[in-house]
């Protein structure tokens, strides 16, 4: 879980340039109090009234260096120019010490956190993803980020000098009459602890209202994604009522939990400080009627305390906004929290050598392999193949048999429990991960496809390939015959996920992807499933072309896909129960016969 010392700890690298901008800030809040202070004692000299002895020896001082004696326009001159330096003086140098910095150092970490969290991104598990929308990940990224840059310079450069500020009032009260000082103490300490106990219990709403809008964003984020499956099913009513019942509920969480609980607060709060303005002032005034306060003294005590209760205010305001933006902050740190994949060590730091590199000749051995995302519910059990290099070996089984669980165990998203798997003998959890997947490549049922130029998303995993080999790819993927249809041919944007593009032209794209790669493992996962029968054959075509010039693994439902494999390998219920040739496992009276029976005769019926 994440606490308050994980947000300090999100501008650990700049606590002491933190440290100097917030004493700087605190000091000009301090010196402000000079003002009033000196108004006072000009009170005092029009009045004739005595000045404070420490400003009397002050003026007495500059009196002998002067040679002037000490009279009315000495003492105002002092006082005006005392004014002087800590108002007009100060103007230029304060912005510069201050709110530069502030703004810096929250700039500076914005920078630092994202980059951060783009890495937790890149180096999380793949299950991650199958349970977590991408709008719920992006929003909680974004408003954890954001509440954090705004509130740095608000708790730096208001919050913290402002409470400085009040205890530097304490002090000067304190030297006018020290019983005024600990009533004003103990009233001002006696507000701002019911007000920050009352925050908290807003804190939870605010948290739970944060959930709200993270659950609402998520569903917004899906309906986006998927709205040519709402239009289709003319779900734009049911999407529209559910949305409708999630930001109702957020209005009336916000309306009368948070919103009416902060209202409530701040009328109680200016009730009490007025009350307590009052209080001081009449005991104010009959210290002066008595004599023992001075006029000035008078008049600068009222302001000071005025000034005093008058921070209560932003001061609360600042903690409520604090307490607003703390479940946001929290949930974000909580992300980056959460546990790495096990594929992701030095993941990062392996990309930026290029001492890692491999060339396999593509003989694969899974060796007594068995593993499951629950311990309890094994997926696959006691698994033993060998794939001999630049052999095509196809996997076929009932969903849920463990294929594409096989090819993840391959592709090092998950570690087997047992067992091992070998890679030309080498058992790949002893290969760097970034090196090892780069020598071997995936085609997916659905191809991810990003938003740029068809030559982008050709040259994604393979930026330094020629134009030359990109278009020999193209050749041999069939996406030649597309291009040569788009308006701008490889410079085409194919848009957000590809969506200019049908779902066999995204499959030529991702073979092409793959190929450009060079590959010595290409995987095929369900890569014609979703698509008709024109765009099958072309992609079925395209991966004829391929065979025999590397180790070819593919996934498919469509047995059709696989006749011409060098060996089916038919898994069920995460064993292998058959191996052999389209032909040998015909004549056997195995599951490859009846789903080939019953997929023919589907054929037959459509």
């Amino acid at each position: 879980m994440a606490n308050f010392r994980d947000i300090l700890n999100y501008f650990r690298p700049y606590w002491s340039l933190s440290i100097f901008s917030i004493a700087a800030t605190s000091i000009y809040e301090i010196i402000d109090l000079v003002v009033p202070y000196a108004i006072g004692q000009i009170l005092n000299v029009l009045s004739n009234q005595p000045l404070d002895k420490p400003l009397q020896r002050a003026i007495a001082t500059i009196s002998n260096l002067t040679n002037n004696p000490v009279n009315k326009p000495l003492e105002l001159g002092v006082l005006l120019s005392l004014i002087f330096l800590v108002t007009v003086l100060r103007a230029p140098t304060q912005p510069w010490l201050t709110n530069w910095f502030h703004w810096d150092i929250a700039l500076r970490a914005r920078r630092d956190q994202n980059q951060k969290a783009i890495e937790k991104i890149l180096t999380l598990p793949v299950e991650f993803y199958d349970e977590n929308n991408p709008g719920r990940i992006a929003g909680r990224i974004a408003r954890g980020v954001s509440n954090h840059t705004w509130t740095y310079p608000e708790i730096a450069g208001q919050l913290i000098p402002k409470l400085f500020r009040v205890l530097g009032i304490f002090v000067f009260i304190w030297f006018v009459d020290w019983r005024i000082a600990v009533l004003y103490l103990i009233s001002f300490v006696i507000i701002l602890s019911f007000t920050l106990r009352k925050l908290q219990r807003l804190i939870w709403h605010d948290n739970r209202m944060d959930k709200y809008m993270e659950d609402t964003e998520s569903r917004t984020s899906e309906i986006i994604t998927n709205i040519k499956t709402v239009k289709a099913f003319a779900t734009e009513a049911k999407e529209l009522q559910r949305q409708k019942r999630r930001l109702a509920r957020e209005l009336t969480v916000t309306e009368y939990r948070i919103h009416k609980g902060y209202v409530k607060l701040n009328t109680w709060q200016k009730t009490v400080i007025q009350f307590c303005v009052f209080i001081v002032l009449g005991l104010t005034l009959v210290e002066t009627v008595k004599g023992p306060i001075s006029l000035g003294h008078f008049i600068m005590t009222l302001t000071l305390s005025s000034m005093a209760y008058a921070e209560l205010e932003p001061i609360s305001i600042l903690a409520e906004i604090f307490a607003r933006r703390y479940p946001s902050m929290v949930r974000f740190h909580e992300f980056l929290k959460l546990p790495l994949g096990v594929d992701a060590n030095n993941l990062l730091e392996e990309g930026k050598t290029s001492d890692n590199s491999y060339k396999f000749t593509g003989k694969v051995e899974f060796s007594h392999v068995s593993f499951g995302y629950e311990s309890e519910r094994p997926v696959l059990q006691d698994i033993n193949l060998l794939i001999e290099p630049y052999q095509t070996v196809a996997l076929v089984g009932r969903s849920g048999s463990g294929k594409s669980t096989l090819v993840k165990l391959l592709l090092r998203y998950f570690e087997p429990q047992q067992g091992q798997i070998l890679i030309d003998g080498y058992d790949i959890r002893t290969l760097a991960v970034g090196g090892y997947r780069r020598r071997l490549a995936i085609v997916h049922q659905e191809v991810d496809v990003f938003n740029g130029t068809l030559l982008d998303n050709l040259m994604y995993g393979s930026p330094d390939a020629s134009f030359e080999q990109v278009e020999e790819a193209c050749k041999i993927s069939r996406l030649d015959e597309v291009v040569q249809h788009l308006p701008q041919g490889y410079y085409t944007v194919v848009g957000e996920r590809g969506v200019r593009l049908s779902g066999g032209q995204r499959q030529r794209l991702g073979i092409a992807r793959a190929l450009l790669t060079e590959p010595d493992v290409l995987i095929f996962d369900e890569a014609t499933s979703s698509l008709d029968y024109e765009s099958e054959r072309s992609i079925q075509l395209a991966m004829r072309s391929i065979l025999g010039t590397r180790t070819t693994i593919i996934i498919a439902h469509r047995l059709s896909t696989v006749r011409e494999a060098n060996k089916i390998v038919v898994l069920d219920k995460g064993k292998i129960v058959e191996i052999g040739s389209h032909d040998e496992l015909l004549r056997h009276e195995g599951i490859y016969r009846r789903l080939h029976s019953l997929q023919e005769t589907g054929e037959l019926v459509s």
